[in-house]
């Protein structure tokens, strides 16, 4: 079954909508979200997506990511992606709204709303999605981050910056 997305316009206002592979294909405006989990340490969990995704497979992420489904809210989205990729649930009201990425080729297209939770649920990692993950204190994560920048998605690199703490 194809997963439908929202067509936008450079408006980030809903035009029309498509199969995901032919907005991809066609390089269509669409929506995504990234979510940056903290536990109660102040630690950010990121993970490892799998060797079986068809973008940055094997590269170090956000702690959970999605397209927007067609008719769903960005913080529906969050929320729902955090549960499907983690296990953790989460209620539209704790999630914190960090930033936004407008859309350019880089980014494949996608206006991106970027959201941080605090949570020490224990986590239940979705296998078809994620290979690993890791929890890191802000310092660490720079210090890895400056020695192997290559081993971290473009998008993660972008986002880090506005869900620091």
């Amino acid at each position: 079954m194809s997963e439908w997305l929202d067509i936008v316009d450079e408006n980030d206002e809903v035009v029309g909508r498509a199969p995901r592979w032919k907005i991809h294909k066609e390089n269509l405006l669409h929506r995504s979200t990234h979510i940056a989990l903290f536990n109660s340490q102040g630690q950010v969990f990121v993970q490892l997506r799998s060797l079986r995704k068809d973008n940055d497979a094997g590269l170090w992420d956000t702690s959970a990511a999605g397209h927007v489904d067609s008719g769903e809210s960005y913080l529906a989205c969050a929320v729902r992606e955090l549960f499907e990729e983690l296990g953790v649930r989460v209620g539209e009201d704790e999630l914190v709204r960090a930033g936004c990425l407008q859309p350019e080729a880089r980014n494949g297209f996608e206006f991106t709303k970027v959201y941080t939770v605090v949570s020490d649920q224990a986590l239940v990692l979705q296998a078809d999605e994620i290979d690993d993950g890791r929890w890191l204190g802000a310092a660490e994560l720079d210090h890895w981050i400056a020695r192997q920048q290559h081993v971290f998605t473009e998008a993660f690199q972008t986002i880090w910056p506005l869900v620091r703490p």
